[in-house]
């Protein structure tokens, strides 16, 4: 198992991070490699992304949500992977954006990316776009205020 987190200060309020956060079709205009994220159900996706050359699919669900303070997910298919976003109100203009992201490196390329610190970096530099993305609209593209508190029901195959 490996793991990557990294924070970045968005010059927004919390509110105007997190919901955009929640618009998760979004996330291919500033995460790299991802190519869609299609929201099925208020807690469950289908990511289609690109990760050293190869096309992966995975399903995840969302495991906890909670207004302008995190969102917890995990992999329901697919290649594992897990992790929490969290939004922390530095002053009513910026929000500290943490990301934390477990996930289980596949084969050789990914084992040696993951201990030259592969994920560390692109962690690091979606956050960046992502502060980019945000700042330059100054609000969200939408919001979903709902709530998931510890969804039982998380099953890996």
């Amino acid at each position: 198992m490996a793991s990557a987190m990294k924070s970045i200060d968005v010059h927004v309020p919390v509110r105007v991070a997190y919901n955009q956060w929640t618009q998760m079709e979004f996330f291919p205009q500033f995460m790299e490699g991802v190519k869609e994220v299609r929201q099925l159900d208020d807690t469950h996706m289908h990511w289609i992304a690109e990760v050293g050359g190869k096309r992966q699919e995975w399903d995840a669900q969302i495991t906890q949500q909670i207004p302008d303070q995190g969102i917890s997910w995990t992999a329901t298919g697919g290649d594992y992977n897990a992790g929490v976003v969290t939004f922390h109100d530095i002053d009513p203009n910026t929000t500290r954006v943490t990301v934390q992201l477990d996930y289980q490196p596949e084969g050789a390329l990914e084992h040696a990316g993951s201990a030259l610190g592969f994920m560390d970096r692109r962690l690091q530099a979606d956050l960046e776009r992502f502060k980019t993305f945000i700042e330059s609209r100054q609000q969200e593209t939408g919001a979903w205020r709902g709530e998931v508190q510890d969804h039982p029901d998380v099953e890996r195959p």
